[in-house]
């Protein structure tokens, strides 16, 4: 869900970006820079963020100054990492913004809503997933790209409801009347959107999802 950087105070705004600048250095710090020498993945990662900007920019109003899209960062953290999937959903939301003519006042605090904290649930199942369910295609496709795209959809939703209450932006009646209701329409298209996506590229191009391997939940299955 979108956020207007007006509806929050200066304070509030210094705080987001801070934690923001500190988790991008982290980002391209950890990030495996050799794999982009590669020209097929370098174009594989820069189709995605072009695709993820397209997304973006597909939004339903539903208040003022508030709207929900898609996010499909789940399937880019599947594909590249965690690192990565911070990094992109950066260069789109810089897209978004430039395209729209919005304030950059509000950058922050949408890349940590729509960016940081999906891609951070995402690794962190994948991780959860590993070690305690069964290593097999079906687990993978179903839990981590499915389930997990609309789990992590609704929780960055809330997200977005918890800081526009704790900054006073909407009253809880108005929130549950106008945004809460839509939560569970947003987890089935985005987990069949996430889902598909996953389950095209691990079937015809499995090096693009760098989470999967052939090794790990296929041989000997």
């Amino acid at each position: 869900m979108a956020l207007l950087g007006e509806q929050f105070s200066e304070t509030f705004h210094w705080w987001a970006t801070l934690l923001y600048g500190v988790t991008m250095l982290y980002a391209l710090r950890l990030a495996y820079w050799p794999r982009l020498k590669n020209a097929e993945q370098t174009h594989v990662f820069f189709g995605a963020c072009v695709v993820l900007l397209l997304l973006w920019q597909v939004e339903a109003p539903v208040n003022t100054g508030l709207s929900f899209h898609l996010l499909g960062v789940t399937t880019i953290t599947l594909m590249f990492g965690w690192s990565f999937a911070v990094i992109g959903s950066t260069i789109a939301l810089v897209g978004v913004t430039l395209n729209a003519g919005q304030s950059w006042q509000g950058f922050a605090l949408n890349a940590i809503v729509m960016g940081v904290l999906p891609a951070t649930l995402s690794q962190f199942i994948l991780v959860l997933v590993r070690s305690l369910l069964p290593k097999n295609f079906f687990i993978f496709v179903l839990v981590n790209g499915f389930l997990t795209a609309g789990f992590v959809a609704v929780v960055s939703g809330y997200l977005a409801v918890g800081l526009l209450m704790w900054n006073g932006s909407f009253s809880m009646l108005e929130l549950e009347q106008n945004v809460i209701s839509f939560f569970p329409l947003m987890f089935l298209p985005e987990a069949m959107l996430n889902g598909w996506l996953i389950t095209i590229m691990v079937l015809y191009r499995p090096e693009w999802v760098s989470s999967f391997s052939d090794e790990l939940y296929l041989k000997g299955k």
